[in-house]
């Protein structure tokens, strides 16, 4: 597997960690605390953030023959 290929599944693998922490944290702990809460929406965030950052970073290599 090369770098660019293992580079891609991490952010995949990153971003559907992101969501489940999110989903955890806001909808599913019977008592969410603050720090619990600000943990689910940064979780939230870096989901979102995941997929934009995978897009640039195939954009820039997609011509790079590693």
């Amino acid at each position: 597997m090369s770098l660019r290929a293992f580079h891609i599944v991490f952010v995949t693998v990153s971003t559907l960690l992101f969501v489940f922490l999110a989903v955890w944290s806001l909808a599913i702990t019977r008592n969410p605390t603050g720090i619990i809460t600000v943990l689910g929406v940064v979780s939230a965030v870096c989901a979102l953030v995941m997929p934009a950052y995978g897009v640039f970073f195939y954009r820039k290599v997609r011509n790079i023959h590693i």
